[in-house]
């Protein structure tokens, strides 16, 4: 279901094969809300959070340094954004989740919705702006 489209290529190709990697994620965090025989997840989601976290950064790091290399003028915007995506990820409170199923796949939705947001919004418009034409 979460996959690169053809739509989401920058033409950059370390650019591309890390927002690929992010898809897969994505696609991991999918799976995890729809297995029913996963009766607690806690674990599960805090694996994939702190993927996300460690991915990211270094992702966004490859990406600004990048951007620092064309002299991309929106690199600032560009940055805080990156930074506010970090601060979304960390915002999730996982000490609260406890055994409550409900709860947890409340938890995975959340984190598959603001994944889905970003990616496909943050690629489309965001990213597509220091593709070079």
């Amino acid at each position: 279901m979460y996959e690169m489209k053809p739509e989401y290529y920058t033409g950059i190709a370390a650019i591309d094969k890390e927002h690929t990697r992010l898809f897969e994620l994505a696609e991991e965090t999918y799976q995890l809300l729809n297995d029913d025989f996963i009766q607690d997840k806690t674990d599960s989601l805090i694996h994939l959070i702190s993927e996300l976290i460690n991915y990211t950064r270094t992702h966004f790091a490859h990406e600004e340094e990048y951007q620092k290399s064309i002299n991309y003028a929106g690199l600032k915007d560009h940055m805080s954004l990156h930074r506010k995506f970090e601060d979304k990820l960390m915002e999730f409170d996982l000490d609260s989740l406890g055994d409550d199923f409900n709860s947890q796949n409340d938890t995975v939705e959340e984190l598959l919705g603001f994944l889905t947001n970003w990616l496909v919004t943050h690629i489309m418009q965001v990213d597509m702006l220091y593709v070079p034409k």
